[in-house]
């Protein structure tokens, strides 16, 4: 009889053990499970504490404001009749510890300057041999209508820049510092007409997770 009870009670405890499992593993691929949830483009959100597409937003408006109320401008306008300038934005170098695509960051710097109104932003050098190739074959009569020669526009100023990071860590703790230095160059004289500055500073806390 004792060994009836033994045996029985030895297999219901498998059985609970292996239950037991089971539940484990279901409750880890449920905290494990992608769930993926539309928000607005706009929305500021800040996972890992770099630099992201609101930080690449929000320099570029800010920069782009400043620039416009800086004194280049009205001198500009003032030397040359009232007429507004033309500015090409060239590309921002990545001296940071991230892996950061800038290009994006260049084009929030074109579209703060279009949005302004107050200047006018010609095409990237890549961009206008492309331009200059189509021109060349409604010229060669492949296309009606044709664009004209000699329509196109030179650059005033070049906008020029670099960002950069400085990392300091201790334990679970990190602050990351971004410096973005954005210049505006005169193509004629290589006169610097403005400087900007913009910093951030992020605070992350890597606390690790106890169970």
């Amino acid at each position: 009889m004792d060994l009836v009870i033994t045996l029985v009670t030895t297999k219901l405890a498998k059985r609970l053990r292996i239950g037991l499992l089971l539940l484990v593993a279901l409750l880890l691929a449920a905290s494990c499970a992608k769930r993926v949830t539309r928000t607005d483009a706009d929305e500021q959100i800040d996972l890992s504490g770099r630099w992201n597409d609101t930080d690449s937003r929000l320099v570029a408006e800010e920069m782009i404001k400043d620039s416009m109320s800086s004194p280049w401008l009205k001198r500009f306008e003032r030397e040359n009749a009232g007429r507004v300038p033309v500015v090409i934005v060239y590309s921002v170098k990545n001296r940071s510890s991230e892996h950061i695509n800038t290009q994006t960051f260049v084009k929030n710097l074109e579209r703060a300057f279009v949005n302004s109104g107050v200047v006018d932003v010609v095409a990237s050098q890549d961009q206008r041999a492309e331009i200059r190739g189509e021109r060349a074959n409604q010229q060669s009569g492949f296309v009606e209508n044709p664009a004209l020669i000699g329509k196109e526009l030179g650059a005033d100023f070049v906008l020029t820049g670099v960002l950069n990071t400085i990392n300091d860590r201790l334990q679970g703790n990190e602050v990351v510092f971004y410096q973005v230095n954005l210049e505006l160059i005169s193509v004629q004289t290589n006169r610097k007409a403005w400087i900007g500055e913009k910093q951030i500073k992020k605070l992350v806390d890597r606390a690790k997770t106890t169970f």
